[in-house]
């Protein structure tokens, strides 16, 4: 083979191991989007579940067996939480919720943490340090895997609930 042969075969060489990088590299990075999608999408459903397991409590302890009744007979704002004796899965209205957190350790769902607070606010959503018919329940799901933990709220009102 003469050097011009060899030159060429050498740049053959060299043009196919750039195309194969290039190649390999867009394969990884599909799969690493691929990956964190499947974790966010997992934090998603975890926030969606707390949530929709919220929704079929009561608004208040006072409305657990649903009766008319003032705002100033809801639980105080600085009282958000469950009672001494309630535990999660007896939860019986929203604000046992507040501070409430878990972790997730499942096969496909490892070392996520489900976190929610609750809190009283206006129509519009500001929080309040009051009693009145609309609550916010913040969840949120954090794990070494997201780049950004995943929050989900929902307002619920006094007649909210079916």
């Amino acid at each position: 083979m003469n050097s011009g042969q060899s030159m060429l075969v050498l740049g053959a060489t060299i043009l196919f191991a750039l195309i194969s990088l290039r190649f390999n590299t867009a394969i990884l990075e599909d799969t690493t989007l691929q990956i964190q999608n499947k974790v966010n999408l997992t934090a998603f459903s975890l926030a969606d579940d707390l949530l929709e397991e919220i929704k079929e409590k009561a608004f208040d302890q006072k409305t657990v067996d649903f009766q008319a009744i003032a705002v100033n007979q809801l639980t105080p704002a600085y009282s958000l939480g469950h009672a001494g004796s309630e535990s999660w899965p007896n939860f019986n209205d929203i604000d046992d919720y507040n501070g409430y957190s878990k972790s997730v350790d499942l096969p496909h769902a490892e070392g996520y943490t489900v976190t929610s607070t609750v809190n009283y606010v206006d129509s519009d959503g500001s929080v309040l340090s009051t009693q009145s018919f609309y609550k916010k329940v913040t969840v949120t799901v954090a794990s070494k895997y997201l780049n950004d933990p995943v929050t989900m709220s929902f307002i619920f009102s006094l007649h909210s609930k079916n």
